[in-house]
């Protein structure tokens, strides 16, 4: 249980200790390209290529996901 319920903060956690280097460039650069491209699917354009059968961006992106799961 953490602090917050009332219990020992530290109950539990020898040996769990994890040090962690992110690249927060990289990071940034990722939270671009998710926000550009949730930007796109709201469009209406994104709509549109949808029903046509003509849209590549988002869909490659799915099928990429489907076939590497985490």
């Amino acid at each position: 249980m953490s602090a917050g319920f009332g219990g020992d903060p530290n109950q539990g956690r020898i040996g769990k200790d994890l040090n962690i280097q992110i690249d927060l460039d990289n990071i940034d650069q990722v939270i671009k390209q998710y926000k550009k491209i949730k930007k796109y699917q709201k469009s209406s354009l994104y709509a549109i290529k949808t029903m046509d059968g003509t849209e590549d961006i988002v869909s490659s992106l799915i099928k990429e996901a489907e076939e590497n799961p985490l």
